[in-house]
């Protein structure tokens, strides 16, 4: 017998747990995931965008719109600030982050100071925000690379039937 040839992907696989990552984000509108990879492809780090410890998801609102401080915005940690925040407690100088988005601003300025070199991303769909052209500036200067996800599937089902498994 030969072993599966239809298995995923590093990239596929922890792209895959960043994506997990995101079902556990409570926001209405947009679930984001960052999963943290050290040089031995060992998972270092995790997390999701949502509310800071402490505060409720049920105290805080999660609309897109309307006065500052009515929206979600100045609240919710980004998923790849709460990965960097929720490091297993090692030094991430040389590591990966995987995220389903572009990071914005503030988080490349985390990914950059926490020595992160490389931002592997699903998608791009704000591009042309100043908030991300700021991001790919700060990235470029700083010598972090950063590329779209390349996956031969499209999807991954998971199943908690135990008979499938």
């Amino acid at each position: 017998m030969k072993k599966r040839t239809d298995y995923i992907s590093w990239d596929e696989y922890f792209m895959g747990v960043a994506l997990l990552s995101a079902k556990r984000s409570k926001d209405p509108n947009t679930q984001v995931g960052a999963c943290i990879v050290n040089d031995k492809n060992k998972i270092v780090g995790a997390g999701y965008n949502g509310l800071p410890i402490g505060c409720s998801d049920d105290e805080f609102p999660w609309q897109k719109e309307g006065d500052f401080l009515d929206t979600k915005y100045p609240y919710v940690c980004h998923a790849e600030l709460n990965a960097i925040l929720n490091n297993i407690g090692i030094d991430l100088k040389g590591c990966k982050i995987y995220t389903v988005l572009f990071p914005c601003n503030e988080c490349s300025k985390a990914i950059i100071q926490a020595g992160i070199t490389e931002v592997i991303y699903l998608s791009d769909k704000y591009k042309g925000n100043d908030i991300f052209k700021a991001s790919r500036l700060m990235l470029d200067k700083a010598g972090v690379k950063y590329r779209k996800v390349e996956s031969k599937v499209n999807e991954i089902n998971l199943s908690f039937d135990v008979a499938k498994v």
